[in-house]
C-alpha cells in the first residue's frame, strides 16, 4: 500500500496524529511494531504521529486496523449537542451479581480516552481492592465514602474528591448511613470499548 500523501483519498488535514500516539502507547507498542503492523515505513507514521504528514484513508485505515480500533475514531466529528448526557435521561445499567448501579456520563468521542460514570453505592457496600493501568478522578456527590490507596485510608464527604494512578492498590466503601453517588473519571484500558458496548444496547 502506497505510504504518499498524494494519493486521491487523502484526508482533508486533521491533527489526529496526537490520538494515534496515545492510543499506541496505551497498547504498549514501539513505532516499529505499530508500522510494521500497519505495513508503512517506521519514518512515516513518525511523521504522522506529529502531525507533519497525513495519510491516505486506506493508510490510515490500516493504522487503525493495527490498533484495533475503527477508523471513523480519526476522522469522525461529533456534533455539540452530541456531547450532552441529562440528568434523568441516561440509561443506568449494572453488572452480574453486584449492588452497584452506573450511568455512563462520557459520550463516544472520536480519538477520546477518558471514560466517566457516576456510581450508585449502596450503603454496606465494600469493593475489592484492585490495580490497573491508567488514572483515577473520583468526587462524593453524596454520602461518605471511605477510600483506601495503597497502605493509605482517607474518609471522602460530598464534594471532596481524589486523584490517582491505578497501578496502585486501591479499594473503596460506603461508610455513611445512606447510599452514596461518586463520579468516577478514568483512562483504565479495561474500559476502552465500554462506550462502544453501551452504544450498541
Amino acid at each position: 500500500m502506497s505510504n504518499s500523501t498524494e494519493t486521491s483519498d487523502r484526508l482533508s488535514p486533521t491533527a489526529f496524529g496526537g490520538r494515534i500516539r496515545e492510543l499506541r502507547q496505551k497498547s504498549r507498542i514501539t513505532l516499529q511494531e505499530l508500522a510494521d503492523k500497519a505495513g508503512i515505513s517506521v519514518g512515516f507514521l513518525s511523521l504522522v504521529e506529529r502531525d507533519k504528514a497525513t495519510p491516505s484513508l486506506g493508510t490510515l485505515a490500516s493504522i487503525a486496523a493495527a490498533l484495533d480500533v475503527d477508523v471513523d475514531l480519526f476522522i469522525s466529528a461529533p456534533k455539540p449537542s452530541e456531547s450532552v448526557t441529562r440528568a434523568g435521561e441516561r440509561q443506568p445499567f449494572s453488572l452480574h451479581d453486584t449492588s452497584l448501579r452506573y450511568e455512563q456520563i462520557t459520550k463516544e468521542l472520536s480519538g477520546g480516552i477518558l471514560t466517566s460514570l457516576i456510581i450508585h453505592v449502596p450503603k454496606g457496600y465494600a469493593s475489592e481492592e484492585i490495580s490497573h493501568v491508567g488514572e483515577e478522578l473520583i468526587m462524593v456527590l453524596d454520602g461518605n465514602i471511605k477510600q483506601t490507596l495503597g497502605q493509605a485510608t482517607f474518609s471522602l464527604k460530598p464534594g471532596d474528591s481524589m486523584h490517582f494512578m491505578g497501578d496502585t492498590p486501591h479499594s473503596f466503601a460506603n461508610i455513611g448511613d445512606s447510599d452514596a453517588r461518586l463520579l468516577w473519571t478514568g483512562t483504565s484500558p479495561h474500559l476502552s470499548n465500554l462506550r462502544k458496548t453501551l452504544a450498541k444496547s
